[in-house]
Formats: structure tokens, sequence, C-alpha cells
């Protein structure tokens, strides 16, 4: 029996008009353009504006895009799944506020709350749906409206998230191509050094937790940037090791976009080129779940069927793993 895999077939992205500059954030907080960019590799990030708008709107926009270039409609889809931490709601889910909006009406979803490793987790648990024959077309997105939970008076963490949304589409493949393999992993004690502090059941919304700014992220830049790269660095050596690839087999590096001195690190790690690396920080800041598919639609165009890919993240949580697939298109 031929085996069958899950492969991207689509990508779409989206991000907001609204840029956010380094020279712009000098006004708000004290830092300067120069510090920032050298820091983090980051000179601007985009902000989603607009009274009512939330991640679910992101999201449509990246589906949208997706089903135009596909050529086919959000009837024909049987599954759309989220990656995010700012939902537009605690519940319903934001996967169950998309169906609704972009009309795919035959499909059913959930989301996936696991950081910047959200689209990973997420595109890991699509692909089973595929493999298994279950379903034909799933949409896996990463989309995150991080502006709706940084607070802009924190230097620590307003310099470097930012908002946009990005989706895959994923059919059956029976020529070897799409996700080959995957490591993820998980460590609970990780989130003592980024987390938000209230908000749920634990430290139910109260004036007190808003007074004291505690539905913001909290971060401990240096205990998450340590691990970081160690996580990111060791996953995705590891995963190449496991599948006997050496550096001249991977075309792409897809790592998250969290700190380009992480990147710099995960790529050394794994005997990577800078020329084989994809690199947007610099437009988009660290969108969380969004930062992976918003690489893959910034680089769509430069990739080739059977190219080796390793997708690699590190999140909140802490959260982090790596993903081994052949471009299928």
């Amino acid at each position: 029996m031929t085996k069958v895999t899950a492969a991207i077939t689509a990508v779409g992205g989206y991000v907001p008009d609204f840029v956010l500059s380094n020279t712009e954030l000098e006004k708000m907080v004290p830092t300067t353009a120069g510090w920032i960019e050298s820091r983090t590799g980051i000179k601007e990030r985009r902000i989603l504006k607009g009274e009512g708008l939330g991640t679910s709107d992101m999201c449509v926009k990246a589906i949208e895009e997706l089903l135009k270039k596909r050529g086919i409609t959000a009837l024909d889809i049987d599954l759309i799944i989220v990656g995010t931490v700012t939902p537009d709601l605690v519940f319903p889910s934001t996967s169950n506020i998309v169906c609704d909006k972009v009309g795919a009406t035959n499909a059913w979803g959930y989301d996936v709350a696991a950081a910047c490793s959200g689209f990973l987790f997420a595109l890991t648990s699509g692909a089973q749906f595929i493999e298994t024959g279950k379903y034909k077309k799933v949409i896996v997105v990463g989309a995150d409206k991080m502006s709706s939970i940084i607070d802009y008076s924190d230097r620590s963490t307003c310099i470097i998230f930012g908002d946009g949304a990005g989706a895959v589409l994923l059919e059956p493949n029976t020529e070897g191509l799409g996700i080959i393999d995957s490591l993820l992993h998980v460590d609970g004690a990780g989130r003592q050094y980024l987390h938000q502090k209230a908000g749920g059941s634990v430290k139910p919304p109260t004036h007190a937790t808003v007074d004291a700014k505690e539905h913001y992220v909290y971060q401990e830049g240096q205990a998450v940037f340590k691990a970081a790269v160690v996580g990111m660095a060791e996953v995705s050596a590891k995963i190449m090791e496991k599948n006997g690839l050496s550096s001249e087999d991977v075309a792409w590096l897809v790592p998250h976009q969290a700190n380009k001195r992480i990147i710099d690190a995960t790529s050394h790690r794994m005997g990577l080129a800078p020329e084989k690396v994809m690199i947007n920080i610099q437009k988009y800041g660290n969108t969380t779940a969004g930062t992976l598919p918003l690489c893959l639609w910034d680089y769509e165009k430069q990739l080739k069927k059977g190219d080796n890919l390793i997708l690699s993240t590190f999140g909140a949580g802490f959260t982090w793993g790596a993903i081994y697939l052949k471009w299928a298109y």
C-alpha cells in the first residue's frame, strides 16, 4: 500500500498595514532604534488597528489568499486548525469563528495554544488527519494579535512583538513529499519565565489584575533567550541526524522569528550557510504563531519541488520542536 503523507499545497499570509518602527518606539520607551535592531534584528513590526478587529480577521485574509491560489472554495475545506494565544474570545474557539467568517460550512476546527510553537504543533496535528485518510483538505493557520496583550510601556516586550497571520493547505501526497518527521517538546517548568499572569482560571480578571497590568505578556528575557538558543538549535540538529540529513541536503531552515541571534545560533548548529535561512524578522518582528507560515509566504517563490525544509521553533511554556518536510510544488 502506498504511504500517504500530508503535503503543503498552498500558502497564504496577511500582515496589517500599520507599521510600528523602531524610531516610533524610541518615543514610547527608553531605547534607541539602533539598540533594538542590534539586539533583536527587528526594524519594524505590523500592528492591527481598527475597532472590533481580532485574530480571526487576519486568519480570514490569509485563508482567502490561500483558497484563491489553490483554485478552491471554503466549501472544499474539511478542517481548520488555528494556532494562537490571542483568540478573539475565551470561547468559542477562534477556529470556530474563522470557519463562519470564511464560509467553511462543511468544516470543523479547533485552536492550539502553544505560544510561538502553535503553528508547528497545529501542523503536526493537522497532518495526522491527512495521513490516516480521514480528510483531504486541512487548513492550518498560525496567527496572533500580540499588540492586544503587550504593554507598550514595557521595553522588554514591546520592541519584540507584532501582529500577523499565515496559513497553509495540507493535502494527501503519494510521491514521498510533504511532512516526513517531527520532534515536539514541552517543559511546563519554563512557564515562570514567559507567561500572562492573569486572565485564566487560576487568577480571573479583576480590577486589581487590570490595574497591576497582569494581562500583558510577562517575560524574563535572559532565561528565555538561553533556553531558546539551546532548544531550537538542538532539536533542529537532532531531526537532521534522525533522518540522515547533512547540511548540504537541507535547502532551507524555516526558523521562528523571535531574535536574530537565536536564528543564527540554530543555523550555525545545523551547519547551514546564511543564504539557506528564511528571515523576515526585520519586517514583522515576532508574530508568535504567525512567524513560520509568514516565512513560507514570503519565500514561496524561491521554493522548489522536493526541497528539504526544517521548520524549527521555541515558545512560552516552554514549547519547542522541529518538522522535516519536503516541499511539494
